[in-house]
């Protein structure tokens, strides 16, 4: 397997274009390792000023990019979907278009699949940040072992979306990515477990992730609650958990997730879910 790898993104009309346009250039020209693709898929509408910073993009590339413009708004799931069947490689690498990429991310994940042809997934940790790069607010630290991260599948999502790389085929065997309510992520992963893939993640920070006063009001609500509770009905369902733990798992997420205030649930995710900066 050769060093070359295709990473999956995706915009759509409510992204800033300085924030995009920060972490193409955190994705390509500032890495050790550049890419050899990169899939952007535009999904739907976009405004002028995203659409000129896109075709740009695309024009000075030589080739680099290859964007997919969607006539509408499929949501994130469906977007990914389109990506990696689109994508040329066998290692496709994930990245939100308002995140920052530590500039020897890919080298480190490349490095590692190659030296590890048994593994399907490697992601990493990630810091968070408000406003300025360099305002880092916390961190969300997840298990590296592929043991520990199939023990922590079943209780909650053991990676960090925006940093993994996955081997295409592997993804591809399990259905790809399936549209689901801001989880199309832990759906994809709890398949990938079930079907035996074997999963690690890196003791580096690999992106610098970008947070706003919103994050945790869309963390909460009945949909949120659903489209989490639907996961533990798969898991149960498959005989992935046992039913104590589904009921405990399906308590937590409504106590969380519906019976707490948008302010008490900010208390929570940052003083139990995440590391706080000291």
């Amino acid at each position: 397997m050769s060093e070359k790898y295709s990473i999956v993104t995706s915009v759509y009309k409510n992204d800033n274009p300085q924030f995009v346009e920060r972490a193409l250039d955190s994705i390509t020209t500032l890495q050790t390792l550049p890419p050899d693709e990169v899939v952007f898929i535009i999904d739907g509408p976009v405004p002028s000023l995203l659409d000129s910073l896109i075709r740009h993009r695309e024009k000075e590339s030589n080739g680099l990019y290859h964007v997919i413009w969607l006539k509408e708004n499929l949501g994130l799931g469906n977007a990914l979907r389109i990506g990696v069947k689109e994508a040329k490689n066998e290692i496709i690498v994930r990245m939100d278009s308002d995140d920052v990429a530590a500039p020897d991310r890919f080298q480190k994940q490349i490095d590692y699949l190659l030296q590890h042809p048994e593994c399907d997934i490697v992601g990493g940790q990630i810091s968070e940040f408000v406003d300025d790069e360099s305002n880092i607010v916390g961190s969300r630290i997840v298990p590296c072992a592929n043991d520990e991260i199939h023990k922590w599948i079943l209780r909650r999502c053991p990676f960090n979306h925006m940093t993994v790389a996955m081997r295409r085929s592997k993804v591809l065997e399990v259905g790809n990515y399936i549209d689901w309510h801001f989880n199309e992520d832990y759906y994809l992963w709890i398949r990938m477990a079930e079907a035996g893939c074997n999963f690690a993640n890196l003791p580096d920070t690999l992106v610098n992730v970008r947070v706003g006063k919103d994050m945790y009001a869309r963390r909460g609500g009945w949909k949120y609650f659903k489209s989490e509770k639907g996961l533990q009905d798969y898991m149960l369902k498959k005989k992935m958990i046992s039913l104590p733990r589904y009921a405990f798992n399906v308590a937590v997420r409504f106590g969380v997730q519906v019976a707490m205030p948008n302010s008490l649930r900010a208390f929570v995710f940052q003083k139990l879910f995440r590391k706080s900066k000291k």
